[in-house]
């Protein structure tokens, strides 16, 4: 598949429309990391989708599918909502590797609603009544609770009618002590837990924004110092990047994917036959198949622990090669410093190797850590994913 930049036209309408901007806060990492878990928990995210949708699914068909999808978040990233009138305020992930919106009930019981903020349909004049079930699994727990309808403020935007979970039982030590409430999916609503509209969809049918797209720019409190991060709705910032936009079209529309041509660490290349990439904002690093993980990091000297995770001398951080994409016949770098990281006194690298069977595999998967370095747009109107340097 081939290239495609932004032409000039297209380009200047999308730095041109009115920009809904909220701002993202960076939560602090975990320092505790099990490799089963995090692979569990992707194959939940994932590979619970009805594979008979996923062979449907080519750009341009126009059939909707009922999928049942189980999603797991290991986010840093968050942003605050409003759910309600008077406002009740939420802190969820921004996840564009789902596409529902939950926060917890005030009639939950369970010990991860009590540590977290609750919506209370009770003291919302806006609040109408839906009913529907709604469960999610987890790699590590579980929600279920109902579909309520509600009025939703992002940032500036106002979006009526809209349609989310409230979960009334959680379990699971990660959904416990989450430093976040919710969950808002930026996905498609294909997969969609009944197909609930996400917020994104309101958004547009509402005409709420000039342009079908959003966009995301996750900055790196150690590495790039004090400007936020911060999610754009309507258009693109142009003040977040440098040199060109870079649009690549999507493989399929279940989730935003595109072709990966190519991996390349230093002078060493493994072209990849038939791989798609999804950027996901809700995981932190990045999953390639199990295979190829293992040699970019037997290639880059780590050594395998016992809980499976690879670790790298620090000292020898500097020296490493960079690791690039070629996505769309471009090529999308990280730095030695975006693929390995310090936690405490030793250097991590996050290149996780998970399989994921055909015909949703093979597949790779580029969470914040890829983000980080490089602004993404996502393009709903063009089905289209575009990426350029971050400042």
């Amino acid at each position: 598949m081939k290239l495609q930049l932004l032409t000039a036209s297209v380009l200047f309408g999308y730095v041109s429309a009115a920009l809904h901007k909220l701002k993202l806060k960076q939560l602090q990492q975990s320092q505790f990391d099990d490799i089963d878990v995090y692979t569990r928990a992707l194959g939940q995210k994932y590979m619970k989708i009805n594979q008979n949708v996923l062979r449907g699914q080519q750009i341009g068909g126009m059939d909707r599918h009922d999928i049942p999808v189980q999603n797991h978040l290991n986010a840093q990233y968050f942003a605050q909502i409003e759910l309600g009138t008077p406002p009740q305020t939420f802190k969820v992930v921004l996840d564009t590797g789902s596409a529902n919106l939950w926060v917890p009930s005030i009639t939950c019981p369970s010990l991860a609603c009590r540590l977290h903020q609750k919506y209370d349909s009770s003291v919302s004049s806006t609040y109408r009544r839906n009913d529907t079930d709604f469960a999610i699994t987890y790699g590590t727990g579980s929600l279920t609770g109902h579909i309520s309808e509600e009025t939703l403020s992002i940032g500036d935007l106002k979006i009526h009618s809209q349609l989310f979970a409230e979960a009334t039982s959680v379990f699971g030590r990660a959904l416990e002590f989450a430093k976040f409430d919710g969950i808002l999916g930026l996905g498609f609503d294909s997969i969609s837990v009944h197909h609930t509209p996400p917020p994104f969809y309101n958004m547009l049918d509402q005409e709420l924004l000039d342009e079908p797209v959003f966009a995301l720019y996750l900055n790196d409190k150690q590495n790039k110092g004090g400007d936020e991060s911060e999610v754009t709705f309507g258009g693109i910032d142009n003040s977040r990047y440098v040199g060109n936009l870079t649009m690549v079209p999507l493989r399929r529309e279940a989730h935003w994917e595109v072709p990966l041509d190519a991996i390349t660490l230093g002078e060493n290349t493994t072209y990849t036959e038939d791989m798609g990439v999804i950027l996901d904002s809700g995981t932190t690093y990045m999953s390639l198949p199990v295979d190829l993980a293992e040699s970019l990091n037997s290639e880059i000297g780590a050594r395998k622990g016992h809980n499976g995770q690879y670790t790298v001398r620090c000292k020898d951080r500097d020296s490493l090669p960079d690791l690039s994409f070629s996505i769309g016949g471009s090529n999308f770098s990280l730095t030695p410093l975006d693929y390995t990281q310090k936690q405490r006194d030793v250097c991590v690298s996050v290149i996780r190797g998970v399989d994921f069977p055909e015909p949703l595999g093979p597949l790779a998967i580029l969470g914040d850590v890829f983000l980080r370095r490089w602004y993404s747009v996502y393009d709903f109107g063009n089905r289209a994913i575009g990426l350029a340097k971050s400042i």
